[in-house]
């Protein structure tokens, strides 16, 4: 692997890890706003609700994958523009196809984990979210709420 390469994944590793756990929080936040009024009020565990959005995180992940990489994609090469990087790399002869060929090769690996995370993963983590949210839902309330009074 040469220096290039190295420094060019290096740039964009860290958007890529920041984007992917930006846009899983935010597509678990949906999933929490949606469902929140069937877990309010059931005297829940912790563990029970970190159990829950693990498991629907993890059916997050192919979702989220693809828009982590495009975002981090424009990032890195927005960055390397605005340094002027690109300019100096295009300037020494090297073609942007080199330039692009370690993103090319780290998003063919991530479609590759993607497609057996989907299929081996997500459709375990889907039955058991939707069995305790299920579970959740049918619990009985654990708040008293008498008769006559105003809360």
């Amino acid at each position: 692997m040469k220096k290039l390469d190295k420094y060019v994944l290096k740039t964009y590793i860290g958007p890529f890890c920041m984007t992917f756990l930006v846009v899983v929080f935010i597509f678990l936040m949906q999933f929490v706003w949606k469902y929140v009024d069937d877990m309010v009020g059931k005297g829940l565990e912790w563990s029970v609700l970190f159990k829950l959005l693990l498991y629907t995180s993890c059916t997050f992940i192919p979702m989220a994958l693809p828009l982590a990489l495009l975002l981090s994609g424009l990032m890195t090469f927005g960055n390397l523009g605005e340094r002027y990087e690109l300019v100096a790399m295009k300037s020494a002869g090297v073609p942007l196809y080199r330039i692009m060929r370690p993103l090319i090769y780290f998003a063919m690996f991530c479609a590759i984990c993607n497609f057996f995370l989907s299929n081996n993963i997500v459709p375990y983590a889907t039955f058991k979210s939707t069995m305790l949210l299920r579970n959740i839902r049918s619990q009985k309330p654990a708040l008293n709420i008498d008769e006559k009074v105003f809360y």
